[in-house]
């Protein structure tokens, strides 16, 4: 990911803690063509120097058949995003852009064949994902040959972190003046990506 010096972040915490905020995302390999599917992740950032990432995917996606080849993949997070008017800025000499946040992590897929294991998995995504406001659901209320035959259509996987780029294109290039009304116009045009933004910047205003 092409990252300029003043938009690189590299704080594994800040990164991790992304992660966990944005973890429906893309994995990218490339055994021959190119292949990506959408998943969600849990992240265990215990284990390993960057952590490791475990989901699964459909048996009839034959993206996983891929991972025996033991090549890098890609795992592409994106956070909030939004076009920057330069209509924004003090100076009248300027161009539109686009601030976003994202964070790609790159690591060798492995396929979880042990059943225990791969149930684990889903265990732990379950709980991620579920709340007091969504049940809470759990797999204990399932008969356990259903759960066995839906483990049977399903391929788990996890992703040891090997290195992680982290990128926040959110006006640092520009005059903290510049920032300042950005920040304002994204908090009137208001919407969920523009107001994401807008916290982001913040965010990294109080930072320093």
């Amino acid at each position: 990911m092409y990252t300029p010096k003043h938009f690189s972040v590299d704080d594994l915490a800040t990164l991790q803690a992304f992660i966990r905020e944005n973890s429906f995302a893309i994995l990218v390999t490339a055994s021959g063509a190119l292949s990506a599917s959408h998943l969600p992740f849990h992240l265990d950032s215990a284990t390993g120097p960057y952590g490791i990432l475990q989901a699964h995917m459909a048996r009839a996606n034959p993206q996983w058949r891929e991972f025996a080849d033991g090549a890098e993949a890609l795992v592409v997070f994106q956070g909030a995003h939004t076009y920057i008017s330069p209509s924004w800025y003090e100076a009248r000499k300027a161009v539109p852009t686009w601030n976003y946040a994202a964070v790609h992590a790159y690591g060798r897929p492995r396929v979880i064949e042990d059943r225990d294991k791969a149930l684990a998995v889903i265990r732990r995504l379950v709980a991620q994902y579920e709340s007091p406001a969504t049940g809470p659901w759990s797999l204990d209320s399932l008969p356990v040959e259903f759960v066995d035959a839906q483990l049977k259509g399903i391929v788990a996987f996890d992703i040891p972190i090997e290195r992680l780029e982290g990128k926040y294109k959110l006006s640092q290039n520009r005059p903290p003046a510049d920032r300042e009304r950005v920040v304002a116009a994204l908090k009137q045009a208001g919407g969920e990506s523009a107001l994401g933004v807008a916290r982001l910047m913040e965010a990294l205003r109080a930072k320093g």
